[in-house]
């Protein structure tokens, strides 16, 4: 019998099981360009935390390596399958089974839609404030999982000062409930926090309590150029004191595919920052004098939210018009702010001895950068070349004090770099700790942890 009948058996016919080869592929990967995978034995659509349980009850007993799927938004293989796996999706898991505008909390399944939330949670001028550039199909389970980032890390956090409290389904098909609906709770170990950017490996989490917010008024929109990117690193630590709620950065090289593509008036420009400020405009007035202060070329805000929209478009641009040039490998790594200009000098000379167009954007305020190594995705050579700049470029980070990945989670492709940041005592504590939650290493095999 086959480990779908056997899972079949085990869950009855109410279950959705897909065993199509037509279809697994689609189960198989997330988005990264560079991470392996392989053909899962199963995908179970999962419709209820009584099924993940069962699942995960049979996979133990079996050893049966099993991944946990959000959205599939991932950009580091974190939800690759393995060969012979069960794939549990969560995507059908998608119900926001309350929303407490008293005590500023929500309770939602893991399937549950970023942006969706943010909109519910709207009616009763309330947000959601983690904001992943993946917010419109990526999941809360996904960001959890992840430990995921966005633009307004730099004032409200990244997922894990907004998860309160989870649901979550062992390896060997337990559930337990961790941290607490309450602001504050110090009874337990925080074993909360080991789950939130765990990528799968302690457990699968299906149902995630969450801190709301006041809604933030409009923001004002503050946009700089300077010539270089060192003149423009020298306003930041000033920048980040007004408490900005997005201060960003884009280099040259990104700059001149954007102009390329769509003109937005930065011919010639070394570098642009941009900060959003949701308290009152006079923070961007402040930030306009600072810039200009340490030798911007040009610097101007706007409160008007047309005007707004239209000032970030540079940023928002700055990915899909590096990737209309070619496969578009992108990085995650974070620097101190101190270093990001010396981050930048050197991913410039990879990219001239390289040969590869790189081009680096990212978030100015916390130092977590993206450069993104332009290639053909169908040239064997040059995509060795790709994957050889992208593990430089993480060493080269970590050689400067920062991380292999601020937001996309190690998942299988920065394995071997957590391992050279980390060191061999700290992965054998991580390992011990798998082994305490995932006795057999069924969950998520090959990720986040060496």
């Amino acid at each position: 019998m086959s480990i779908a009948e056997e899972l079949r058996k085990v869950l009855g016919d109410q279950a959705t099981i897909i065993t199509d080869t037509a279809v697994l592929p689609s189960y198989s990967r997330d988005q990264s360009q560079i991470a392996k995978n392989g053909t899962p034995a199963a995908v179970l659509l999962a419709k209820n935390e009584s099924e993940i349980a069962a699942a995960l009850k049979f996979a133990h007993a079996n050893a049966i390596p099993v991944v946990a799927r959000g959205a599939g938004s991932g950009l580091s293989g974190g939800a690759n399958a393995v060969d012979g796996s069960i794939v549990i999706s969560l995507e059908k898991m998608n119900r926001i089974i309350e929303i407490d505008p008293t005590n500023l909390i929500a309770r939602v399944e893991p399937g549950v839609i970023n942006l969706e939330l943010d909109k519910e949670v709207s009616q009763f001028s309330l947000a959601y404030l983690p904001d992943p550039a993946s917010r419109e199909w990526s999941t809360i389970g996904g960001n959890v999982a992840t430990n995921a980032g966005g633009m307004c890390c730099v004032k409200y956090g990244v997922t894990s000062h907004h998860v309160r409290a989870i649901r979550m389904v062992t390896a060997d098909g337990n559930v337990v409930a961790l941290g607490s609906a309450l602001k504050k709770s110090v009874t337990n170990l925080d074993l909360l926090h080991l789950i939130v950017g765990s990528e799968g490996t302690l457990g699968i989490i299906t149902e995630i309590t969450v801190a709301l917010a006041v809604r933030p008024k409009p923001a004002t929109t503050l946009i700089a150029t300077f010539a270089s990117i060192e003149e423009a690193m020298r306003a930041v630590p000033e920048l980040v004191a007004l408490a900005p709620s997005m201060l960003e950065v884009v280099d040259a090289t990104t700059l001149r595919a954007v102009e390329e593509w769509k003109p937005l008036g930065f011919e010639g420009v070394g570098t642009v920052l941009l900060m959003q400020s949701d308290e009152s405009p006079d923070i961007c007035a402040k930030g306009v004098q600072i810039a200009e202060k340490h030798g911007a070329i040009d610097a101007t805000y706007s409160d008007d939210p047309k005007d707004s929209a239209d000032l970030i478009q540079v940023r928002k641009l700055a990915y899909p018009a590096l990737e209309r040039k070619g496969a578009a490998l992108l990085d995650d790594v974070c620097v101190p702010i101190s270093q990001i200009s010396n981050l930048v000098t050197a991913v410039e000379k990879i990219a001239s001895e390289s040969g590869l167009l790189i081009g680096i954007f990212g978030h100015a305020g916390d130092g977590n950068m993206h450069p993104t190594i332009v290639y053909d995705h169908g040239d064997a050579d040059a995509e060795f070349k790709a994957v050889a700049a992208f593990n430089q470029i993480i060493k080269v980070a970590q050689d400067l004090g920062g991380t292999a990945s601020g937001e996309h989670g190690i998942g299988s492709i920065k394995v071997e770099s957590a391992l050279r940041e980390s060191g061999e005592k700290i992965i054998e504590l991580q390992r011990a700790i798998k082994k305490v939650f995932d006795p057999k290493g069924i969950l998520n095999p090959g990720k986040k942890i060496p």
